[in-house]
């Protein structure tokens, strides 16, 4: 009897260490999903705090840029402040990179904006003096324009004056024409088709003008193919002249007598291949003399 109750003794001590260390288990179990909740929270406001921080300080960047493209050139006399700027916003995101010690990042935006706000001020203060600047020199530069203006009048219409005359003082021709032909003589006919011109015949007027010197004056004439090539009779410096600084190749050269009067002209470029016909295409015809180009037409040949 006495092993009896000895053993239903033991037996009730350890189904009390039992429920005892299950208990225990249980609060364990629940300080830990208790604690690991709370770390859970934690961190999510961290983060959300993170976030907050970082929006806040690219917001005063993005800012601080604009200020800068706005004020352009100016900014570049706050390169220094500038500087300091970027270096302090470099060492926040590297805090909100690397840890959550977030009062300090909040005393370092609390300064860079306190920079912020000074380079601000500065550029905004050098811009206003720049634009007092600008007013009176525009008030300086204005005053000095009235007096060049009355000074210069005279020397315009001079000029003016002078311009006139020097492009009054210009041969001009008028009545160009050009045309295939073939044959010669009295039986010399037209022709626009390609493979019968045997030459290019080229008719016009010099014009009329007193204002010019008398004598002998070259005339040049150009005549371009629908490739671009120039009809010519020879190539090197012997056919070729000067315009306007260039060197250009002639298809004919005239020589006249220039007696101030109308005069008319006409002269021919002859065909001497046998072998190849002409293109077919539009031919620009282009007279010169004494450096300007005079006239100018065109004819098709089929």
């Amino acid at each position: 009897m006495n092993d009896i109750n000895v053993g239903n003794k033991s037996r009730n001590k350890s189904l009390i260490i039992i429920v005892i260390l299950l208990a225990a288990l249980a609060l364990l179990t629940w300080l830990y999903l208790s604690t690991r909740s709370r770390l859970g929270s934690l961190l999510e406001e961290k983060e959300q705090q993170r976030v907050e921080l970082q929006h806040e300080l690219d917001s005063l960047i993005t800012e601080h840029n604009n200020i800068k493209l706005e004020y352009g050139t100016f900014s570049d006399s706050l390169l220094a402040k500038d500087s300091i700027i970027q270096a302090n916003a470099i060492e926040i995101r590297k805090l909100l990179d690397t840890q959550y010690e977030f009062y300090k990042v909040k005393k370092k935006l609390d300064r860079l904006r306190s920079i912020s706000q000074g380079y601000l001020k500065q550029i905004d203060s050098l811009y206003t003096v720049n634009q007092e600047l600008k007013t009176e020199n525009e008030q300086i530069r204005s005053s000095y324009q009235m007096e060049q203006q009355k000074s210069s009048s005279l020397q315009k219409d001079k000029e003016a004056l002078t311009e006139k005359v020097t492009m009054a003082a210009v041969l001009r021709a008028y009545k160009i024409t050009a045309s295939g032909v073939r044959g010669s003589g009295d039986k010399e006919r037209s022709t626009d088709k390609a493979k019968r011109v045997e030459k290019v015949k080229v008719c016009f007027t010099l014009g009329e003008n007193p204002l010019l010197s008398a004598g002998a004056k070259n005339i040049y004439i150009r005549i371009a193919r629908p490739d671009k090539i120039i009809l010519a009779r020879g190539r090197g410096d012997d056919y070729s002249f000067s315009y306007k600084g260039e060197i250009l190749q002639y298809t004919m050269r005239e020589t006249v007598n220039y007696q101030n009067q109308a005069m008319d002209i006409c002269t021919y470029w002859i065909n001497r291949s046998a072998k190849e016909n002409l293109p077919e295409g539009v031919y620009v015809v282009s007279v010169y003399a004494e450096d300007f180009e005079i006239g100018q037409t065109s004819f098709e040949l089929k």
